[in-house]
């Protein structure tokens, strides 16, 4: 399009992977809240909610969550790819992740920030199953 300017951000698989050790991992899927996935299609979504970095700011949180799938083969349905293990966010209550759990998996459910005692807020995830 004329007019625009277009930038390219190439993220490299190594090079810009910020790396977790085991003992992170297991104090993330320790802290987040968990549900068993068993095969089938599920639809996951943000009902209501938000999550505020920082309460009481007169500012509106975000309707937002971050997911880790593991433990089982999954589909995300965005990239049509089977894995045995996937990140996902939801951004928003318009946004879903439609996956095919293909062997049961584990669905945790957590925010992150680098300083907890001044959030606010909660979202509640539906997971429906047609």
């Amino acid at each position: 399009m004329e007019g625009q300017t277009v930038a390219e951000l190439k993220v490299h698989s190594k090079h810009n992977c910020y790396l977790f050790t085991p003992e992170q991992m297991k104090k993330l899927e320790q802290t987040a809240i968990a549900i068993n996935l068993e095969p089938g299609r599920h639809t996951v979504k943000i009902q209501s909610g938000a999550f505020d970095y920082v309460g009481r700011s007169g500012l509106s949180g975000e309707p937002l969550v971050l997911l880790w799938i593991y433990g089982g083969k999954v589909v995300n349905h965005k990239t049509n790819v089977e894995v045995a293990a996937t990140w996902e966010s939801l951004n928003g209550y318009n946004d879903f992740l439609e996956l095919e759990v293909r062997e049961p998996a584990v669905m945790n459910a957590f925010f992150f920030d680098t300083y907890i005692a001044d959030n606010d807020g909660e979202v509640t995830l539906s997971i429906t199953r047609p």
